[in-house]
């Protein structure tokens, strides 16, 4: 009896220790299964002509890299990829991660649109090793992107025309005055006079001392260098109608009334407003980085260095964050399938490499950015460090949730001034109202 009730004890133990040792072993598969398991997410950007072969090779080195993940695309021309993005956005069907333009980071993540990846950059990246991660970063602290790309504003010169008139190259010295002091000096009419001879016709103007385009590569680094800009801190109320914007604008109209700067009519004639500079129709412009790859194509002989200082010595230099944003309606195993592939491209050297030989953008990691790869690439040996130099005092766009709706209200009035067609006071004055209107509208509903 003794004997017999030891023996079911026994067999009881051994079966408990087994179903204990199968629980374990089952979990343990489970747990293998799911991180293994296959998860394909949709992955968006839009087209950039050479690149996205590039892309496309990048992709097929991922999934090498991550077999249990598999990566469908969806790209198209930048209006009609944007355009298709919103409609997908609304409908709740948009890509898991896709290339935000970085003006319109902050339109996504204000709107719900982008993941706040913020826990997961602060266990995966070292925040040191990138640029422009806190470009991406909001008044509260919180990360909705990481840079793909950045591109940041310089001062393009043609190195020809400088010689030509026997002017000094510009350096980091220089403030906005003497830009337009020299930009007289290379401003050459329809009959050869400069326009700081006698009998200059600032209406038949042959080469432009500078080109001025946009609020990128002409008006807001020029606002921002003499104390002003847009939007305050919060980026949520208007800043517009100031004294130091108003001197800004001043010192813009100035140089276009005297047919150093282009204005808007001037650009019209032109195949494209941004073809002045390429073209070798004008000295000077303020350039992203991106417009290294036209003045290389036409082969004219130029150089870069940091933008000019305001008349109280600061110093601007606007930044677009081109960056990828993670669906926040994603599923989570999607949403941490798609975080590998920003941790892919920001990481991994090879990849900052290969994208960095395209020359698009200047690259997000620190290390990359400052090798010879991106800094003596090319055949034309160009001062590439400007643009990194240019980190230090680099600013958005005054970028939010209705960016392009204020943008548009304040273009359509300081255009009239840049025409003459209004007061600077007026101008600004009346740009003041409609862009607080599109904030109120916004934030204070």
């Amino acid at each position: 009896m003794k004997y017999s009730q030891k023996f079911g004890l026994l067999l009881l133990l051994s079966l408990i220790l087994a179903f204990a040792m199968a629980g374990c072993s089952n979990e343990s598969d489970a747990d293998s299964e799911n991180s293994d398991e296959q998860v394909e997410i949709k992955l968006g950007y839009y087209s950039s002509g050479s690149a996205d072969e590039k892309m496309e090779e990048l992709i097929d080195q991922f999934e090498e890299r991550h077999p249990n993940i598999k990566v469908t695309t969806q790209n198209a021309p930048y209006s009609q990829f944007f355009q298709k993005l919103d409609t997908q956005i609304a409908g709740n069907n948009a890509p898991d991660v896709w290339l935000s333009d970085g003006v319109l980071v902050s339109k996504y993540a204000e709107r719900g649109a982008a993941k706040d990846v913020t826990d997961w950059i602060e266990r995966d990246l070292n925040k040191d090793e990138y640029y422009g991660l806190d470009f991406n970063k909001d008044a509260s602290g919180k990360y909705f992107a990481v840079p793909q790309g950045i591109q940041i504003g310089a001062l393009f010169y043609n190195k020809d025309m400088f010689d030509e008139a026997g002017v000094d190259y510009p350096d980091d010295t220089w403030t906005w005055d003497q830009l337009q002091e020299t930009a007289s000096q290379l401003t050459i009419d329809a009959n050869g006079k400069r326009a700081t001879d006698d009998g200059f016709n600032s209406e038949a103007v042959n080469q432009y001392g500078m080109t001025f385009f946009n609020i990128t590569e002409g008006w807001m680094p020029v606002l921002k260098s003499f104390g002003g800009g847009v939007l305050d801190e919060e980026l949520k109320n208007s800043v517009i109608d100031s004294e130091e914007n108003k001197q800004a604008m001043e010192w813009i109209v100035d140089g276009m009334q005297k047919g150093v700067l282009t204005d808007p009519s001037d650009l019209q004639s032109f195949q494209s407003p941004m073809s002045p500079f390429p073209s070798g129709t004008a000295a000077m412009r303020i350039g992203i980085y991106a417009r290294v790859l036209a003045a290389n194509e036409t082969g004219i002989n130029y150089d870069v260095t940091v933008l000019p200082k305001g008349p109280d010595g600061k110093r601007f230099a606007p930044v677009i964050a081109n960056s990828w944003i993670v669906n926040n309606n994603s599923s989570d195993k999607k949403a941490e399938a798609a975080w590998e592939w920003v941790k892919f491209w920001v990481t991994e050297d090879e990849v900052q490499k290969e994208w960095a030989e395209l020359g698009e953008a200047v690259p997000v990691k620190k290390s990359v950015a400052n090798s010879d790869l991106f800094l003596n690439s090319g055949d034309n040996k160009i001062n590439k460090q400007a643009f990194l130099d240019s980190f230090e005092f680099a600013g958005t766009l005054d970028t939010n949730a209705v960016w392009s709706e204020w943008l548009q209200k304040f273009n359509d009035n300081i255009n009239r001034a840049f025409l003459n067609e209004t007061s600077i006071e007026e101008a600004l004055q009346q740009a003041d109202k409609e862009v607080k209107k599109v904030l109120d509208d916004f934030y204070k509903e």
